[in-house]
């Protein structure tokens, strides 16, 4: 009888592709632009930041003829506070996947390397999606809920939603709270390695705008808010990113001042109710002239998903001429990346809202900082062994990536946005 394959599988030789893709990305967009702009350095104790709110002195007409010419007034100063949040990254891995790893002889990824060489780079993309919230974590919005086998798969695509789950994470775990963020809803169910009331994302479905928990949130319903990891207040706090910074809103507090009594730390808002239009961009620009002046007009970016470059990009395109030669070319009916919007450079960022387009001066955001994202270190340690059951050593290791810090604007004036912008078809 002839030998057969399955005779001689034990000797053949099995082939590994050397080059292992990331399916996921590491973009880092925002944070990149806003990281080191005017860091100031505090302690625990709140960063005060003087704002000069009004002009003073007052001015008119009077008689000459031994008139009286009244009294006068001074400028108003004010302060802003702000502390800082403390954040962390950790990473985990067993000792019998750094030793399986550790040689290219036996693997095409040294486990330990790789995770060394992509923590910050992780730590770094979900710092850039913290940025994209208004001070109290709300990382996603739920619209839809399923519940099987012990799991909540929530959906995420409400009229009007920008993000979907964009800003959520493969593998973290989250909070969820109701729609006014009073109550928090606490998972059970869970594995006993996440932190009490919060579940891991065991599925992730960046398409369908889904992602499956493994556990279960008693009473968990559509409007419900998907909250960072950590806070646990109602309502939670967070980091002071770009909507909490850039908002019209004349209810609420600002770094501790009224919103109501103070409409010079109110953004400027464009509400766009539909389409992207050209005359949006140059009025949410002129908006900023107004309170400022011309001579106070600084350098901004147009900052958007790139959704709303498409959009803008079709606008441009129905304004197009082909002029075509006598001669064989080709055909190129896209822009560039040279865009801009009003004289505003565009940038885009894939987490960014696909309902508004920002015009940030950076020069104006800058960072309170009591400890810059590095390893957490003690007595010099950067690795740490985790512990069994018995409180002995167990074949595993850990280390973090630390920081505690905020963002602040010292200008809010300068700050303006377009709202309520329709999502293109597919987004």
């Amino acid at each position: 009888m002839a030998l057969t394959e399955s005779q001689v599988v034990a000797n053949e030789m099995e082939r590994v592709r050397p080059n292992v893709p990331t399916l996921f990305d590491f973009d880092d967009t925002f944070y990149a632009k806003i990281e080191k702009k005017n860091v100031e350095k505090v302690s625990k104790r709140d960063m005060r930041v003087p704002l000069k709110i009004r002009p003073g002195g007052r001015s008119g007409g009077f008689d000459s003829n031994g008139g009286d010419l009244g009294r006068g007034s001074g400028p108003t100063w004010d302060k802003a506070v702000i502390g800082t949040i403390d954040m962390r990254h950790a990473v985990e891995w067993t000792t019998q996947a750094q030793w399986a790893t550790d040689d290219a002889r036996k693997a095409v990824v040294n486990t330990f390397r790789d995770l060394l060489a992509t923590g910050m780079a992780e730590f770094r993309r979900n710092i850039d999606s913290w940025t994209m919230t208004d001070g109290t974590g709300v990382m996603a919005t739920v619209s839809a809920v399923a519940t099987s086998g012990g799991k909540d798969t929530i959906t995420c695509n409400a009229a009007g939603d920008g993000f979907g789950v964009r800003l959520l994470r493969d593998d973290h775990t989250f909070s969820i709270y109701d729609s006014t963020l009073a109550t928090r809803r606490t998972f059970t169910g869970t594995p006993s390695t996440v932190p009490a009331g919060e579940a891991p994302i065991d599925l992730y479905d960046l398409q369908n705008k889904q992602v499956r928990f493994n556990g279960t949130a008693a009473g968990l319903v559509a409007g419900d808010k998907v909250v960072v990891s950590g806070p646990t207040s109602t309502p939670p706090v967070w980091l002071y990113g770009l909507p909490y910074h850039h908002n019209a809103a004349s209810t609420g507090t600002w770094l501790g001042l009224n919103r109501a009594d103070i409409p010079a730390i109110r953004s400027n808002q464009t509400v766009a109710g539909g389409a992207f239009a050209l005359p949006l961009a140059r009025l949410a620009l002129n908006k900023i002239g107004d309170r400022l002046g011309k001579n106070k007009m600084q350098k901004t970016i147009a900052f958007m998903h790139p959704c709303q470059k498409q959009a803008y990009e079709q606008v441009g395109q129905l304004a197009s001429i082909i002029q075509k030669q006598a001669k064989d070319e080709a055909l190129g009916m896209y822009f560039g990346d040279s865009m801009q919007m009003a004289g505003a450079p565009v940038e885009i960022g894939y987490s960014a809202d696909k309902t508004r387009i920002d015009f940030v001066v950076t020069s104006v955001w800058g960072r309170a900082e009591m400890h810059a994202a590095d390893f957490y270190e003690l007595e010099g340690r950067r690795l740490f062994e985790l512990r069994g059951q018995s409180g002995a050593v167990a074949a595993a290791q850990i280390f973090y990536l630390t920081a505690s810090f905020n963002f602040f604007v010292d200008n809010p004036a300068a700050t303006s946005y377009i709202s309520g912008l329709s999502i293109p078809t597919g987004y």
